[in-house]
């Protein structure tokens, strides 16, 4: 770990993100605290540019109420990382990572960045295994395979926030290797949904005790906009250390993706960076593909990751930026069809 370095030389203040002139040594996606003239506690923040004599702070609560003199930046010199330990299992944590359940800090036994790299081609093991889901439409037309990222496609008003809690609820692993013993957990994370949505989810966990073996992260849409960046990625965090560090078989279940991509858009925007089609940034490829691809079986561990992203087509369109860089990075997608769904049939997904 580098040591902090502080600064008093923000040059401007732009929407979410801060400025900062004269900078030696500050590196991408380091933890920023922001001291403001008037509070007591420091706002956090990230960088997310940094180049010569120069760094571009993204802030997690927002710039509302700052001022150019006399605010302090400390650079770390550490990036976002997650406190992990077994005892996640059963608990629910905010998009920041924080614990917001009401019980007692993790106690970690283990601390790893955030940003973790896809599973390397070479060191993957091929799929097999079945998970059952208990959505006879998934399970019987378009099998969940252990390791596997297969997508939901949805669209506004469509119930996949009641069909990833089915899933949740229901999913279990089926190994050909009946002797394999190895532990089933899920990992949900929500980006930018509703405070009524955020707490059913809570709710179902709750009531049909699929919570002892969950860890959710929940960001609704009143939260900070970087949070949304982050939830996926600290989802992906703990399973990886679930899977390949405890032998276990891990869910990532993913929603709203077309939240995480709005948020994308809105920093991108910020950045003054020349948009991509419909306004969405160029490098949106590659940052979808940085988080699908950490699901996998690696050789020589007994655990593995399966990730299940669910997304809101706008307007229906699969034709949509974010559908369709999703459809060529994952395998297959199921779409909740709307006609389905009109007709009262349950789960409306069109095969």
């Amino acid at each position: 770990m580098k040591s902090a370095r502080e600064y008093k030389t923000v040059s401007s203040i732009s929407g979410p993100l801060m400025i900062v002139d004269g900078v030696e040594g500050v590196t991408y996606e380091e933890l920023v605290e922001v001291s403001i003239p008037g509070e007591d506690t420091p706002r956090l923040g990230q960088v997310l540019e940094a180049s010569e004599g120069q760094a571009v702070v993204q802030m997690f609560a927002g710039t509302g109420g700052t001022q150019i003199k006399d605010t302090k930046v400390r650079f770390r010199g550490e990036v976002a990382s997650l406190d992990l330990s077994q005892s996640m299992l059963g608990r629910i944590f905010s998009g920041g990572g924080q614990v917001i359940d009401g019980g007692p800090a993790i106690v970690p036994e283990k601390k790893m960045p955030i940003a973790g790299a896809p599973i390397n081609p070479w060191s993957r093991e091929y799929p097999n295994d079945f998970i059952q889901t208990g959505i006879s439409s998934i399970d019987v037309m378009n099998t969940l395979v252990r390791g596997q990222k297969l997508p939901i496609f949805s669209g506004s008003g469509l119930p996949h926030a009641k069909l990833a809690a089915g899933i949740a609820r229901g999913a279990k692993v089926i190994s050909a290797d009946q002797e394999e013993k190895t532990d089933f957990a899920i990992v949900f994370g929500t980006m930018g949904v509703t405070f009524e949505e955020a707490a059913y989810f809570q709710k179902e966990f709750e009531q049909t005790g699929a919570i002892d073996r969950s860890v959710l992260f929940l960001n609704t849409a009143a939260d900070p906009v970087i949070e949304r960046i982050a939830v996926p990625r600290l989802a992906l965090t703990c399973a990886e250390y679930l899977a390949f560090e405890q032998d276990m078989h891990v869910l990532v279940i993913l929603t709203d993706m077309t939240n995480y991509c709005e948020a994308l858009r809105e920093i991108s925007s910020a950045r003054k960076e020349i948009p991509g089609r419909r306004g969405y940034p160029g490098y949106m490829y590659t940052d979808l593909s940085s988080i699908y691809e950490r699901a996998g079986r690696i050789k020589g561990k007994k655990g593995s990751i399966t990730q299940i992203p669910i997304l809101s087509m706008p307007d229906d369109d699969k034709t949509h930026p974010i559908p369709d860089l999703t459809g060529y990075i994952t395998e297959g997608q199921f779409i909740i069809s709307r006609d389905l769904n009109t007709q009262g049939i349950y789960p409306p997904v069109d095969v």
